[in-house]
């Protein structure tokens, strides 16, 4: 009877170990990190909107970097290396968020321009029409 109980302990260790193994494997398996769509949406979603702020025509650098990183990050998600996706998915953010301020910037110059001229010839005007009194 102990020869049994002796040839029966290995095969348990065995059985344990391989148990062990089993669901260390299932668990890394099961830990690996999902692609980063909430970054990658937010991504598009800014240069859609830069785009739609006539960015192209104001801030075009910006604009194409911002269409660059979220390239390299389309194509981090394709060799599944989902750390270095999501940090382009963001940087592509802030970059189109960058290219929208930016042209916000210049489009507010060139109204504030504007409005200086017409005060300038409203002043001019009034100043003509006081002449002539």
């Amino acid at each position: 009877m102990s020869l049994l109980i002796r040839t029966k302990r290995p095969y348990r260790l065995y059985v344990a170990a391989s148990l062990a193994i089993s669901m260390l494997l299932v668990a890394g398996c099961a830990s690996a990190p999902t692609a980063p769509t909430a970054s990658l949406n937010d991504a598009k979603l800014a240069i859609r909107s830069a785009e739609k702020d006539d960015a192209s025509h104001f801030a075009a650098a910006e604009l194409d970097k911002a269409r660059q990183k979220l390239i390299l990050a389309d194509k981090a998600v394709v060799a599944e290396d989902m750390i270095l996706a999501d940090r382009y998915a963001q940087e592509s953010t802030v970059t189109a968020q960058l290219a929208s301020a930016k042209t916000e910037a210049t489009k507010a110059e060139a109204i504030n321009q504007e409005m200086l001229r017409s005060a300038e010839a409203l002043i001019e005007e009034m100043q003509r029409a006081g002449d002539t009194l």
